[in-house]
């Protein structure tokens, strides 16, 4: 039965089983599958062309083409229970109207409108995310997203049963949003932005969720930990209990950039900052902003060299990465303001021996959207850097973004990376990221994909809304930088630490899920939750999850910590500050204000 607070539902033996990596359905010759690597040139080369073919694992649709539904059908066989296969696809609507189809989305499958706004492409039907591949359980239903779609769903209610990783952007429902399994099984947390639901958003057994900039009917329920900025029609401020964390709005957003549709020409909108903002961007008709042709990216297909991106954004190219795998034996560098790389369909780019996969220099509005970074074997020392050490100029006016840019180590392989990624620029907007240290899957053990942090802040004035980091053997999240805020943290600590040894933190047992530090002197956040499942070793005891200096300019709002099922102990929520964990009830450990 439907799942309304964490009393009401079972201890969970582990929330995420181990599962290996899923084969995909074999291939059949109507879609192609991940395209070739392309033969290096030699001698000079040449100027690149904008601009281009968006490749074979774009699937395009006006609503002529004939068997659309055979045809997602089809790529959803192949990525249903791929969660770590290669497959990467882009499925793309023209706009229009779409009549009886039901598009199941399954990983690394992003589904798109070409419309400038999301109500050019409706389909009436239903845009589905369910869990029959894993028994009715959600919690592993990662990297896929759904954008700039209108959907009128067949039952009046839309099924977007996803955890991680798996965005819900410029969407309007016109009827309800269901964001749990059939059967209401466990779900794991997620994120909707600039979007309108008409009817009700249903969470059920989701465990927590971020909603931003967005205009809903209702919210049904909560169960740990739900918040909302911006959002009109939000619950009311009621942390614990009810568990919403309610901002009237968003103190500085952009929204991400997007593929559309101008005649037969494809460009990229790439929307204004809204500073205060609060509901979606696209209600009054056109959304404010500018726009690029696509004569002026690089398409990008996978197996190009890193010195040919490098090349194409030396050149003044912005780049659009089409779907697959891209190996990078040197950083790509983007060193110019104002640089776009867009990713369509989880682009995946994987640094070799030991590279930083992306490196931007310290300038202003830079944006990186839309694709996965996946460690290598090597250890790199870190995977994503926004700005060089010291990065020091002013970009209040003009900020970087880095928005569904998901980092993962390890899980289709061993990886490894001490730091994941690091924000050195001031004003960088980080909207929606998932930082991941695998729990399951190929390559996973304690120091197999060994990765000691997650998220590091050195920049002044970052803002974080939507940041999920997970898992990593130090400190997942560490933050350095003044007047930094965070709306919305989900984390939890590894579950393979060996022993109690194996996480001491000098004299403190275990180190923080967010740290704060020592010498900052302004630092602001809502609605954060850490959870431990040391399933290894269930005895051990993490002294808190939340770390900061205690002093007035430094505060937190809404704070949880939660032991799953009794496997491992918080003793205090943040510093030695609330109350501890305790039996295996799975009943979270609350703070509403610190200090």
């Amino acid at each position: 039965m439907p799942a309304d607070s964490p009393s009401s539902r079972p201890a969970a033996p582990g929330r995420r089983a181990v599962l290996g990596a899923a084969a995909a359905a074999s291939a059949l010759a109507a879609l192609p599958g991940p395209a070739a690597a392309a033969p290096a040139r030699r001698g000079k080369p040449r100027a690149l062309p904008g601009g281009g073919d968006l490749g074979p694992n774009v699937l395009v649709f006006d609503p002529s083409t004939p068997d659309i539904q055979g045809r997602l059908d089809e790529v959803f066989r192949r990525q249903e229970s791929a969660q770590f296969g290669t497959g990467r696809y882009q499925l793309l609507f023209k706009p229009g109207s779409y009549h009886g189809l039901n598009a199941q989305i399954g990983f690394y499958t992003s589904i798109s409108g070409l419309g400038l706004s999301p109500d050019d492409t409706t389909i009436h039907g239903d845009i589905t995310v369910d869990a029959g591949w894993f028994g009715g359980n959600a919690t592993q239903n990662f990297w896929r997203s759904a954008e700039n779609l209108a959907v009128v769903p067949v039952s009046g209610t839309n099924r977007w049963a996803v955890s991680q990783a798996a965005p819900f952007r410029r969407m309007h429902v016109r009827g309800n949003l269901n964001l749990a399994p059939s059967g209401y099984g466990w779900s794991s947390g997620g994120y909707i932005a600039d979007s309108r639901i008409d009817g009700q958003v249903q969470p059920y057994s989701q465990q927590q969720w971020y909603t931003r900039d967005s205009a809903i009917g209702g919210w049904l329920n909560g169960v740990w930990n739900m918040v909302f900025s911006g959002v009109e029609g939000a619950p009311a401020q009621g942390f614990p209990n009810p568990p919403y964390t309610t901002l009237d709005t968003t103190p500085v957003s952009r929204e991400k950039p997007f593929l559309y549709l101008s005649g037969d020409e494809y460009r990229v909108f790439l929307p204004e900052k809204r500073t205060d903002a609060r509901g979606v961007t696209w209600g009054n008709g056109t959304p404010r902003g500018t726009s690029l042709p696509l004569s002026r990216f690089y398409v990008a297909r996978p197996g190009v060299r890193a010195a040919t991106l490098n090349q194409a954004l030396a050149q003044g190219l912005h780049l659009l990465l089409t779907p697959g795998i891209y190996h990078l034996d040197q950083p790509v560098r983007v060193e110019r303001p104002n640089t776009v790389v867009l990713g369509l369909g989880y682009a995946t780019l994987i640094p070799d021996n030991g590279v930083t996969a992306l490196r931007v220099a310290d300038v202003g509005g830079v944006r990186l959207a839309g694709f996965l970074v996946d460690a290598g074997p090597v250890n790199s020392p870190t995977l994503l850097e926004i700005g060089p050490r010291g990065a020091s100029r002013d970009h209040s006016a003009n900020p970087t973004t880095v928005q569904d840019v998901f980092v993962r180590i390890g899980g289709a392989g061993p990886g490894k990376a001490t730091t994941s990624m690091v924000v050195n620029s001031r004003h960088t907007i980080v909207d929606h990221t998932w930082v991941w240290r695998a729990d399951h899957g190929d390559g996973v053990g304690w120091e197999t994909n060994r990765a000691d942090y997650g998220v590091v802040v050195n920049g002044h004035d970052v803002l974080a809304t939507g940041l999920f980091v997970e898992h990593f053997n130090k400190y997942d999240v560490q933050w350095f930088g003044e007047r930094g805020r965070t709306i919305f943290f989900q984390n939890e600590k590894a579950y393979d630490a060996p022993n109690q040894a194996a996480i001491q933190n000098g004299a403190i047992k275990g180190y923080a899920a967010y740290r704060v530090g020592q010498n900052v002197t302004s630092h602001e956040g809502w609605g954060l939750g850490s959870y431990c499942y040391y399933n290894v070793d269930p005895t051990i005891v993490q002294h808190h999850g939340f770390s900061a200096p205690n002093r007035p300019g430094v505060r937190f709002h809404d704070l949880l910590v939660v032991s799953l099922g009794g496997n491992g102990q918080y003793e205090c929520v943040i510093n030695d500050t609330g109350s501890p964990t305790s039996g295996t009830s799975t009943v979270p450990s609350t703070l509403v204000s610190y200090p």
